[in-house]
């Protein structure tokens, strides 16, 4: 898939099966998954499907679905950006903008925002809508990184 690095704004190909590998941006150098990475509608079907190789090392996405228009969306944004700095190469921390892509808002019945999903081997594993303290957050990622070992 085609991500934008989360550092330097480039467009970089991420392969999906190599995300365990910690990929570094081939622009910057920088880790692709110590940041927030921006998808759209294909980036994130791609990045929330079931692995095909038996080999790759799936890790869990944490997704933030949002809108530029929503407070609470935007006072979350540093918590959650906060925490992909801490945990990137554990989980993959994504935001899809329900406002851009609203195909996607469908799909995965947003019916608030913002709602986070974790999605791990292909499969919603968590789901929790409204924005949250920065403690709430990290029992999240701890308890999705302790059930999710691999």
């Amino acid at each position: 898939m085609i991500v934008a690095c989360p550092h330097c704004q480039k467009k970089n190909r991420l392969p999906v099966d190599r995300l365990g590998e910690s990929p570094a941006c081939g622009v910057c150098g920088k880790p692709m998954l110590a940041g927030v990475l921006s998808l759209d509608a294909s980036a994130l079907s791609e990045l929330t499907q079931k692995p095909t190789n038996a080999q790759a090392q799936a890790i869990p996405v944490m997704v933030d679905f949002w809108a530029p228009w929503c407070g609470p969306c935007l006072q979350f944004a540093p918590t959650f950006a906060n925490a992909a700095n801490q945990h990137g190469g554990h989980m993959v921390f994504a935001k899809v903008d329900t406002e851009a892509h609203q195909s996607v808002a469908i799909a995965h019945q947003i019916r608030s925002i913002p709602t986070l999903i974790v999605f791990h081997h292909g499969q919603s594993i968590q789901r929790v809508s409204g924005a949250l303290a920065p403690s709430a957050l990290a029992q999240l990622v701890a308890q999705v990184l302790e059930k999710n070992r691999t």
